[in-house]
């Protein structure tokens, strides 16, 4: 195995500065960079020497013998200071005493091959750097901590007690029992179903505490969109004027809405008979919107009080995006129109202007999103490990419909061992070469 080294810390001028290393050469690289190699896990004011002896910087060593170390080999952290010149000439001479540079994410793959944390573990690392709000964060140290681990633990095992079941009735099948239709092979399926729910539900909260809520806000020009962004944003994010078409691409805004993320896209307004540089702008409107979790089409209540702009441009709409209609200017409009509940998007009444109805609409989204405070057993989650709980959910289902229409027992066990490795490839127990490296290689550098 190659000794690696990384600056740990991010690229540019800090107080601190600090470079990682890890791997087999570590105590001989730590016993000529330093003088000799310091007293396990303990911080030691040292001279970080080149070539000549000469100091180039000075600071704390810390040495953590493998495998009580966080990749479980050994590793040596030099603490110093935090010019780019200094990091890149320690890199340089640990490099120089025979590792190499670490790729993205490689400290912490080695901490993965090493059984020091699990794959849903490893994520969670990254999710905790990324965290933008504290929920995100208090989620993902939820995960880092094993709690996500453990309940995908708790419902595989679950899976393989069924599994075990069926497959003895396949093994004895002169038994004079059907332990095919034994009740109690029934309330495990039904106990499984309730067990996938919980996962389910608190992964998906994770999720959107992670990734968030994509909205795009789409309308007339003129009809108020840059003014709701402002108004969400809580400062002037996009140029607002009376002329129709200043929007011309879009425009980008992250919003916290109770710890949940939420990422508005401002776009140029939808008209025909743009020119070439609007037609572009609205063009790629149409192209954020199909990507969209939701999109706000924003109506003027003043000049179009009974939505017809919506109308006109329903059939241009994604069909697979819902659509929420914001009524703008509320506070100047004579009525508002009734909402068609029954076959009519849902319509909320506000004001950029006054902020009259923002709360509603931010409740709005929340709700559409299954959006809820966070609860004491939310983990950090991906969408990777929902497809995987999805595609594990469907399998348990369908060896419950073959048992009770087929009494096949090898499909129903075929089933629940196909279940058991859709959850094993959360934590890492099956997981091909390419599923790591596309994970890790979203790491950051010296993580």
């Amino acid at each position: 195995m190659d000794t690696i080294v990384a600056p740990a810390t991010p690229p540019g001028r800090g107080g601190i500065g600090i470079v990682r290393v890890s791997g087999p050469k570590v105590p001989e690289i730590a016993a000529v960079l330093l003088g000799d190699l310091p007293p396990p896990r303990m911080a030691r004011f040292s001279r970080f020497l080149d070539t000549g002896g000469e100091p180039i910087d000075a600071g704390l060593a810390l040495f953590f013998p493998g495998p009580h170390s966080y990749t479980g080999e050994h590793v040596l952290e030099l603490h110093g200071h935090g010019g780019p010149a200094v990091l890149e000439a320690l890199v340089a001479r640990v490099l120089e005493l025979g590792a190499r540079r670490a790729q993205a994410g490689e400290f912490t793959l080695r901490a993965f091959l090493n059984d020091k944390v699990d794959l849903a573990q490893a994520e969670a690392i990254a999710d905790l750097i990324d965290a933008g709000s504290r929920e995100a964060a208090r989620a993902a140290m939820h995960s880092l901590q094993g709690e996500f681990s453990a309940m995908v633990h708790g419902l595989t095992e679950a899976v393989i007690e069924v599994r075990a079941h069926v497959e003895a009735a396949i093994d004895f099948p002169e038994e004079e029992i059907d332990f095919l239709a034994d009740r109690q092979l029934q309330e495990r399926f039904h106990a499984l179903a309730d067990h996938f729910e919980a996962i389910e539900r608190s992964a998906r909260l994770g999720a959107l505490l992670r990734e968030g809520m994509t909205v795009v806000l789409a309308g007339r020009p003129n009809a108020g969109k840059s003014s709701l962004l402002n108004r969400l944003a809580g400062y002037d994010a996009a140029i607002v004027t009376p002329i129709p078409g200043t929007t011309r691409d879009i425009v980008r805004e992250r919003i916290d809405i109770d710890g949940m993320p939420l990422h508005v896209l401002d776009t140029a307004g939808l008209r025909d008979g743009a020119d070439v540089v609007e037609a572009e702008g609205i063009r790629r409107a149409h192209e954020q919107m199909r990507r969209a979790d939701r999109v706000l089409f924003v109506i003027d209540l003043v000049d179009d009080p009974d939505a017809a702009a919506y109308t006109q441009e329903k059939e241009r709409l994604p069909r697979d995006v819902p659509v929420t209609l914001v009524l703008n200017k509320s506070d100047l409009a004579a009525g508002i129109p009734l909402a068609d509940t029954i076959t009519g998007p849902p319509r909320i009444a506000v004001s950029a202007l006054t902020g009259s109805g923002l709360d509603r609409l931010r409740q709005h989204l929340k709700d559409c999103m299954g959006f809820k405070t966070l609860e004491g057993g939310t983990v950090s989650a991906r969408h990777r490990h929902l497809e995987a709980l999805r595609r594990a959910h469907c399998h348990v289902t369908a060896a419950e419909q073959c048992l009770h229409e087929r009494r096949a027992g090898e499909l129903v066990a075929e089933d629940l061992r196909a279940a058991q490795q859709a959850l094993s490839e959360i934590t890492g127990e099956f997981t091909s070469d390419e599923l790591l490296g596309r994970i890790f290689g979203s790491f950051c550098i010296g993580k």
